[in-house]
């Protein structure tokens, strides 16, 4: 039996409401639909790791209303284990309001409930899951003490950590040294480096204050404009698949459950990278953020893009 990934983070409701375009400031639109989902960064993320067939545990909490309900169920469906989820009397369940314009991009305001309330004795009492994963990824939508919680308990047992800083926030550099791999995205990397754009060398620069940071590997993805990491202090860069892009949510989380499945694999990274990059473009082709295809898909998708 394969050891699981452990998924510490959170678990929200979306509300993903389509418009055209992306609102400017103070500038009122009609939407063209609303639609509803369960997900959240890290529950999406253990959805995405378990669709590429590994066992898969989530830690988080919800609120003990119907839409907690829901996820606990979505979580099952998904084939992940839910015994470290805590189902909260006093508190409702996360949400998060979505905007998702006509080319895929989106806006999204996230509300905490119940993520806010996941805590380090949270993470003591999935101790056993975490000293026997295969790897633990973390998020920043709960606070970040259980984050460190998690990666130190992780880190003394020999678990490989993905750190996901989303959304980005400067404490978790403290944490980096707990990171195996540190995955922002374009916009969370020049939040965290202070970097000015994303030429080769600002990438470079950027990447390279993480892993100064204490990250043993940096990644970061770009958007249409595919993935990069250092490799040997070298930036490589992975470009994007050509699709059509219809929802872009819960493309990074796609990106890096994917990521996750070939690193426990023992894949190398560039490789690990091209898969991901695959996974993720075939997600943005579905409106909903959860997208992730099966290994038979990116394999398949991956035959029709050859190097």
């Amino acid at each position: 039996m394969h050891k699981p990934i452990v998924v510490v983070g959170s678990i929200n409701f979306d509300y993903l409401l389509d418009v055209t375009a992306l609102p400017k400031p103070n500038e009122t639109l009609i939407g063209h639909g609303l639609r509803t989902a369960i997900g959240g960064k890290g529950l999406n993320q253990a959805a995405a790791c378990a669709s590429f067939g590994r066992p898969v545990e989530m830690v988080g909490a919800v609120g003990s209303d119907a839409i907690g309900q829901q996820a606990m169920g979505h979580l099952t469906r998904k084939g992940v284990g839910a015994a470290q989820v805590r189902t909260l009397d006093d508190e409702r369940t996360g949400m998060a309001h979505i905007l998702v314009a006509e080319d895929g991009q989106n806006m999204i305001v996230v509300t905490p409930g119940a993520n806010s309330r996941v805590s380090p004795a949270d993470i003591d009492a999935a101790s056993g899951l975490i000293t026997g994963a295969a790897a633990v990824v973390v998020q920043l939508e709960i606070p970040l003490p259980a984050v460190r919680r998690a990666l130190e308990i992780a880190r003394r047992h020999g678990v490989l950590t993905v750190v996901n800083p989303a959304p980005a926030d400067s404490s978790v550099l403290d944490l980096l040294p707990l990171a195996d791999v540190v995955t922002p995205n374009e916009l969370e990397l020049m939040a965290l480096t202070d970097i000015a754009d994303l030429s080769d060398a600002s990438l470079t620069q950027g990447l390279g204050a993480l892993i100064k940071a204490g990250a043993r590997q940096a990644v970061v993805t770009l958007g249409s404009a595919g993935c990069a990491a250092l490799i040997d202090a070298e930036l490589v860069r992975i470009p994007a698949f050509p699709v059509k892009a219809v929802d872009a949510t819960g493309a990074g989380d796609t990106f890096n459950g994917a990521l996750v499945d070939r690193l426990v694999a023992g894949t190398d990274l560039i490789e690990a990278l091209r898969y991901a990059s695959a996974a993720a473009a075939i997600s943005v082709t579905r409106a909903s953020a959860d997208a992730a295809p099966s290994p038979e898909e990116v394999e398949a998708f991956l035959t029709r893009h050859p190097v």
